[in-house]
């Protein structure tokens, strides 16, 4: 894909008091490059426990296309175009909640634990716009 539709990504995931950082990590690099940056925040669940909140943004256009590469490997793929409509908001951001499970095992599927937030680029910048240029870019692969 020539083109990369998005201004940026926002990864983010929680780390809990039961799990282990370097693994969530980990499963949270699997939609970044290679040696990218991860930010990390300190916070407190309701009950005192420890949580950690580990974040990323991509703004590179090459380091975009690599998480879309990585969420082309979607099984879901079509799923999420056919909910383009549910999954791009009026501010023209697509949102997807990826599986933190699999992606510790190196797989891209939706489920639970990794939030992914991409704000589309569409001009004008409108709803209709974004989802015509996020279905455009996940059904026209390279």
């Amino acid at each position: 894909m020539s083109n990369v539709p998005f201004h940026y990504v926002d990864l983010r995931t929680f780390c809990y008091a039961t799990e282990d950082e370097k693994r969530v990590e980990e499963a949270l690099r699997t939609f970044l490059p290679e040696e990218f940056p991860v930010e990390r925040a300190e916070s407190e669940g309701h009950h005192g426990d420890r949580i950690i909140v580990l974040s990323a943004r991509i703004e590179n256009a090459d380091d975009i296309r690599h998480a879309l590469d990585r969420i082309m490997e979607l099984s879901e793929i079509e799923t999420v175009v056919d909910e383009l409509d549910e999954r791009v908001t009026e501010n023209t951001e697509l949102f997807m909640h990826l599986d933190k499970q699999a992606a510790f095992g190196g797989d891209a599927a939706l489920g639970e634990g990794i939030t992914f937030r991409a704000k589309v680029e569409a001009y004008p910048a409108k709803k209709e716009a974004a989802v015509e240029n996020v279905r455009e870019a996940l059904t026209n692969g390279d």
